[in-house]
C-alpha cells in the first residue's frame, strides 16, 4: 500500500495558481465569448495542460489553486472550479464603484504562499491587471519563477517583470481546443523558440523541407519568416497542426539543419548560413522611423511597416467575409493573403492586431471596411501609448496615425481619435 501511494505521487515543480476570475472572464468575453464560457466552466482542461508541461519540460504540481470571484455576479460558476480542485474565495464589491476585494485577497494569499513551508517554485497569476506588478516583483526578488496568463492588454512593466506571459490569443486558442501544443509552449515570448527534447525531427526528404531549403538557398538575403512559413505550408499543409511535432515554426526550422538558420528578431527571419549571418538581418532602425521604433519598443506593437499594416487591414476586410467569428482560421487566412500580396507578416503580428481590434470594441463577426478597421486599431495603439505614459506632440501623433493605420486615414484627419 505504501509503495503504490509513493508511485502515484507525481514529481514536478511545486507551483501555485492564483486566478482573478472577473478580470480574465471579462477580458475573454471581449475576445471570444465561447472561450470565456470554456474558461468559466472547464478550468480543469487548461490547468492540466499547464501541469503536464511539454516534452523536455518538468511537470508541475499545483499545491495551491485559488480562484477569486465576485459571488454576486459569478456564483453560478463556483461548482465548476471547486470540482476542478480550486479553492474559491468570494470577493464581493466593497465600494460604490464596484471595485471588488480580489486584489487584496489574492496578494495576501500569494505572500503567505511565498513565505510558506512548501517553498513554491513557480507562481502563476491569471490576470491582466497591472496592479499585480509589485507582487510579481516580490516573486522575482525571492528567486521564484513567474507566469502571467492574460486575457486583456498587458502593461509593459507588468509583462517585463514576469518570466513568461501566456498571451490572450494563445490562451483563447487553447480554450477553443485549436492549439495542438501545450499552453506553456507559448508562454515565453522573451526567449527564442528552442527545439524541445524528444520532439520528432522533420524528415529531410519531406516536401516542406525541400521547398524551404531550395527557397532559402536561392534567396538574395535573409527571408522574412512569414514568407518561408507560407511556402512550407503550401508544400505540406499537414504542418498546420503542430509543425511536425515541433510546436512552432521557429522550432521546426531549427531542427532542419542543412545550414538553414532562424532568428525570431523582427517577426522572424530565415537564411542560408553558408552565405549570410545574423549580421545581415535588416537593422530595426533602418526599418522604422524614431516614433514608430519607440512605440514598438515600449508597447510591443508588431514591428510592421505602414505598408504592411495597410495590407493587414485590406486582407482582413476581404477575409472577414470568409471566416466571421473564427479567429484561428481568420489569422491564418490574413497572414497568407499578406504574403501573397508581397507584404509578408507573421501570424503572431496578425493575432496582435486582431486582439487590439477586440479591445477597441470591433466585432470580428461581420465584414467591415479596411478604413474602419484601421481607425479602430489606431485607437488601440493610442490607448497602449497612453497607458505606457508616452507623450507626443501634434506632429508625432499624426505620424503615429499614418503609420498604425497604414495610411488609410490620411484623408480623414482625427478619424482615429476618441
Amino acid at each position: 500500500m505504501t509503495e503504490s501511494l509513493h508511485q502515484s505521487r507525481r514529481p514536478g515543480i511545486r507551483a501555485a495558481m492564483f486566478v482573478d476570475f472577473d478580470n480574465v472572464y471579462t477580458g475573454l468575453m471581449v475576445l471570444d465569448p465561447a472561450a470565456a464560457k470554456r474558461f468559466a466552466e472547464d478550468p480543469k482542461h487548461w490547468t492540466e495542460a499547464l501541469a503536464d508541461g511539454v516534452a523536455g519540460e518538468d511537470s508541475r504540481r499545483f499545491l495551491i489553486r485559488n480562484c477569486y470571484l465576485n459571488p454576486v455576479i459569478y456564483s453560478k460558476y463556483r461548482p465548476y472550479w471547486t470540482r476542478a480542485g480550486f479553492r474559491v474565495i468570494d470577493c464581493p464589491s466593497l465600494t460604490q464603484r464596484g471595485k471588488s476585494s480580489t486584489d487584496i485577497n489574492l496578494v495576501l494569499d500569494a505572500m503567505d504562499a511565498l513565505s510558506g513551508a512548501a517553498h513554491i517554485e513557480e507562481f502563476f497569476v491569471a490576470s491582466a491587471d497591472a496592479d499585480f506588478t509589485s507582487l510579481i516583483q516580490r516573486f522575482r526578488a525571492a528567486d521564484r519563477m513567474t507566469t502571467v496568463i492574460a486575457a486583456g492588454a498587458v502593461a509593459f512593466a507588468y509583462r517585463e517583470m514576469a518570466d513568461s506571459v501566456v498571451e490572450s490569443h494563445d490562451f483563447v486558442a487553447v480554450l477553443n481546443g485549436s492549439a495542438a501544443e501545450s499552453i506553456h509552449t507559448v508562454a515565453s515570448p522573451k526567449q527564442p523558440p528552442a527545439p524541445a527534447a524528444g520532439k520528432p525531427k522533420p524528415k529531410p526528404a519531406s516536401p516542406a523541407v525541400r521547398e524551404l531549403v531550395a527557397f532559402v538557398r536561392s534567396a538574395p538575403g535573409p527571408v522574412a519568416g512569414a514568407m518561408v512559413a507560407h511556402r512550407a505550408l503550401t508544400a505540406d499543409p499537414s504542418l498546420k497542426t503542430d509543425w511536425g511535432g515541433a510546436g512552432k515554426f521557429g522550432a521546426w526550422v531549427a531542427q532542419i539543419g542543412q545550414s538553414v538558420e532562424y532568428s525570431p528578431a523582427q517577426s522572424g527571419w530565415v537564411w542560408d548560413a553558408k552565405r549570410f549571418s545574423a549580421e545581415d538581418l535588416p537593422a530595426p532602425a533602418s526599418l522604422q522611423p524614431a516614433i514608430e521604433e519607440q512605440i514598438i519598443r515600449v508597447t510591443d506593437v508588431p514591428a510592421l511597416s505602414s505598408d504592411q499594416f495597410r495590407q493587414v487591414f485590406l486582407s482582413l476586410e476581404a477575409k472577414l467575409r470568409e471566416h466571421p467569428g473564427n479567429r484561428v482560421e481568420l489569422s491564418k487566412a490574413v497572414r497568407d493573403d499578406c504574403v501573397a500580396a508581397g507584404q509578408p507578416v507573421s501570424r503572431a503580428a496578425v493575432n496582435f492586431v486582431l486582439q487590439g481590434l477586440g479591445y477597441a470594441g470591433v466585432p470580428l463577426t461581420v465584414a467591415l471596411p479596411a478604413p474602419e478597421l484601421a481607425a479602430a486599431w489606431t485607437r488601440n495603439v493610442e490607448e497602449l501609448c497612453r497607458v505606457a505614459l508616452m507623450e507626443f506632440d501634434d506632429g508625432e501623433k499624426l505620424a503615429l496615425r499614418r503609420w498604425a493605420s497604414g495610411g488609410l486615414l490620411e484623408d480623414k484627419p482625427g478619424a482615429a481619435a476618441g
